[in-house]
């Protein structure tokens, strides 16, 4: 019995050994210069709530420079059954439907964008066509209600740090969306 319970914590020790890096402090850690972050979603129908079955496809890259006071981004998507009139990031978990954070595109279709989008969003360009921008704190309109205040740029980011946004694109075909992808993240660093 010894000997078999002095092999089980040999073994746990060679498993736990590599770990333990992970489970120190780093003091360092506050010392470090900010880095960027890197974001990204595949787009498709399959992620919709409820999910359709389409032969849209889109994509989402993106990255929150270091100081986290802008995102820059492009949003392409393709083969949608009827043309985009709207896009956006959501304030949502996976498999929910969430409020809009964030307007990419849209003004020309059967919803149009409130008030409190500011002046100058871009229709939404044909499918295979990229949608090149920066997101600052001037273009987060909420959701209020759940703890995003227009202009609250850092909440946001915690947001889709926490992979609770995600990007919908909307059709005139199907108006609730038609293709989405929950945003990922990933720091850009040295060891990237």
């Amino acid at each position: 019995m010894k000997k078999h319970l002095a092999y089980l914590l040999m073994g746990a020790a060679i498993i736990l050994l590599p770990a333990g890096p992970a489970f120190s402090s780093d003091d360092d850690a506050a010392n470090r210069p900010p880095r960027p972050t890197r974001l990204e979603t595949r787009l498709n129908g399959f992620n919709e709530v409820t999910s359709l079955s389409t032969p849209g496809t889109g994509s989402f890259k993106a990255t929150i420079n270091a100081d986290r006071t802008a995102i820059s981004y492009v949003l392409t998507y393709d083969n949608t059954e009827a043309r985009v009139f709207m896009a956006h990031i959501h304030f949502g978990q996976e498999h929910t439907n969430g409020p809009i954070s964030v307007w990419f595109c849209g003004g020309d279709g059967p919803v149009l964008p409130p008030a409190s989008v500011p002046a100058g969003l871009p229709l939404c360009p044909p499918g295979g066509t990229p949608l090149e921008g920066t997101v600052t704190a001037a273009d987060v309109i909420g959701p209020a209600g759940q703890g995003i205040a227009p202009g609250e740029f850092e909440e946001l980011v915690r947001a889709i740090l926490a992979g609770a946004t995600y990007v919908n694109v909307h059709s005139e075909k199907y108006i609730p969306g038609e293709v989405r992808g929950q945003i990922e993240s990933r720091r850009i660093g040295p060891n990237n």
